[in-house]
């Protein structure tokens, strides 16, 4: 009877853990850069803190929007 139950709570978290694996983020989650401009997952923007700057990419990570960083330094244009 144990093994029993211990297999159908072993399918349980199974199933549990491949729909959290396939839930999309929010498509209203966004970064925001130091002067408030909204930037969408994925979106790549130059950031400037404390007299440097890097390229960085918005992203998820943990349930948080975070930026992460790419390169050091911005292009020019």
């Amino acid at each position: 009877m144990e093994r029993r139950y211990a297999k159908w709570i072993a399918t349980l978290l199974l199933v549990a853990a491949g729909s959290i694996a396939a839930a999309h983020p929010d498509s209203r989650c966004t970064c925001r850069n130091r002067d408030g401009m909204k930037y969408e997952l994925g979106e790549i923007a130059c950031i400037r803190v404390g007299g440097a700057s890097y390229l960085a990419r918005c992203e998820m990570e943990l349930n948080v929007t975070t930026w992460r960083k790419l390169r050091d330094g911005c292009p020019t244009a």
